[in-house]
């Protein structure tokens, strides 16, 4: 059949389309069947069409045939860190904020009337008991003195008078050369000049005293003060604070504890959960502001026998030799008692703990390889760890790492935690009171589970008051 140009275009069009079809849809189409096809100008819009279905079939089929292929990739299990659980004693430290006090602080006050004279010691120092501190003005007080002593002077010649005549008298009265009157008399003019005498020996002792109360000395080995009052002052009643002087050796470290802390102490030392040292005697060291501790160590010497009524608190008093005076009065200090242990604790970090609608869990890695969601009752923290009363044994692997990833039955793969130094020491936190505070941080959250909550801690629990 001869075509017209027109015709002979439109057939290779229809040619290299069906050839396109034959590459992709692998149709085997001869060049003269392709003729007949579409010889028919009415059919011709009608091929077009269906060869374009077969193209897009054969499309198909190649993509589905691909993502079968795909999904013959075996997939990657989910990667998590693990934590075997390996039970020991672990000593406990339990950390307060405390305050010094000087056993000592004297205030220095004048104890007479006077000008102030002269300021002896330079503020601030550390000064020794009998040192001089302040120098009233003496001569008031030597002249009141001077007055006294001619006092006493006076009624003792009176009463050497009285005497003298009692003596002279008594023979004669018993000769009834005088009267019973007259001896009377004598008898006492002799008793009254005596009574003059011991008031003038007085006069004169409180003279003498007042006078020595111009010298003002320190009476303790202490740390001085400021100065309250200025050289010149005139010293009364209403102004006789002069300054005040603080004992350094030994200094007493105080600090309070609730009723709460020590039931929650006492609870865990019945159970077996803590052991306190041997007669419940605590050692106690001290961390200064900068992180150092102290290098002495304390004793509980006090324990208050009553709570206070505003706080519910009691207060617990501990002593420290303090030779150097490197503590000072009312100085904010960390207060760490130490002696207690857990036996045979169980200690998770505290990101492997979470909390979801029923309480904590953990998750666990079993025997086959696959996470397990683990109730658990978790205990005081321990530093960034915290103690699990129950729920876990020896020996199994506890996830810290990846839990966001899980859901229970999973297959994981497991690599060892690596847990970075631990606090030295580690500190006793205790866990939050559930009903009480609020959540503060979240934890990872996984499809089994609530998303969990770090709750913030309470104060820490108290076991000092139990060392009285």
């Amino acid at each position: 059949m001869s075509l017209n140009p027109a015709g002979r275009r439109a057939a290779a069009r229809r040619e290299s389309l069906f050839g396109g079809m034959r590459e992709f849809g692998h149709i085997n189409v001869s060049g003269s069947m392709m003729i007949s096809l579409f010889s028919d100008g009415r059919s011709h819009h009608t091929r077009v069409r269906q060869g374009a279905l077969f193209a897009l079939a054969g499309l198909a089929i190649a993509f589905t045939a691909g993502c079968e292929k795909k999904a013959e990739t075996p997939v990657a299990l989910p990667e998590v860190t693990v934590l075997k659980i390996e039970p020991h004693d672990t000593p406990i430290v339990y950390e307060y904020i405390a305050q010094t006090q000087s056993p000592q602080q004297v205030n220095i006050v004048a104890r007479v009337n006077g000008f102030l004279d002269k300021q002896a010691y330079t503020e601030g120092e550390i000064v020794r008991e009998g040192q001089l501190l302040f120098q009233m003005d003496q001569k008031p007080f030597i002249a009141a003195l001077a007055e006294a002593q001619a006092g006493w002077e006076k009624a003792k010649a009176a009463h050497d008078t009285a005497v003298a005549n009692l003596n002279r008298v008594k023979p004669l009265a018993a000769q009834n050369a005088l009267s019973q009157k007259d001896l009377d008399d004598s008898t006492g003019n002799e008793q009254a000049t005596a009574a003059s005498l011991a008031a003038a020996k007085a006069n004169v002792d409180t003279a003498k005293l007042n006078l020595s109360y111009t010298t003002i000395n320190s009476p303790v080995n202490g740390v001085s003060a400021a100065a309250q009052q200025k050289v010149g002052a005139y010293l009364n009643p209403a102004n006789s604070q002069l300054t005040t002087v603080s004992s350094l050796n030994p200094m007493w470290v105080n600090f309070s504890i609730s009723e709460n802390e020590l039931s929650a102490f006492r609870d865990q030392v019945s159970k077996g959960l803590i052991i306190p040292p041997k007669d419940k005697n605590f050692a106690v060291e001290i961390v200064l502001v900068d992180g150092t501790t102290f290098p002495q160590t304390g004793r509980i010497t006090y324990t208050d026998p009553s709570f206070n009524p505003q706080t519910g608190t009691f207060l617990l008093r501990t002593t420290f030799s303090n030779p150097n005076g490197a503590l000072r009065p009312n100085q904010y200090v960390r207060a760490r008692l130490k002696g207690a242990k857990r036996p045979n604790a169980i200690l998770v970090p505290q990101n492997a703990v979470q909390q979801g609608g029923k309480g904590h869990f953990v998750w666990v890695i079993d025997k086959d390889g696959k996470a397990e969601n683990r109730p658990v009752t978790p205990g005081d923290w321990y530093g960034d760890q915290w103690f699990i009363n129950s729920g876990l044994k020896a020996g199994e692997q506890v996830v810290v790492g990846g839990a966001l990833k899980l859901r229970a039955g999973a297959a994981v793969k497991t690599t060892p935690y690596v847990a970075k130094a631990p606090e030295t020491p580690a500190v006793i936190k205790p866990a939050e009171d559930k009903a009480a505070k609020a959540a503060t941080a979240p934890a990872e959250t996984t499809k089994d589970a609530e998303p969990a909550a770090v709750k913030s801690p309470a104060k820490a629990a108290e076991p000092a008051a139990a060392a009285k």
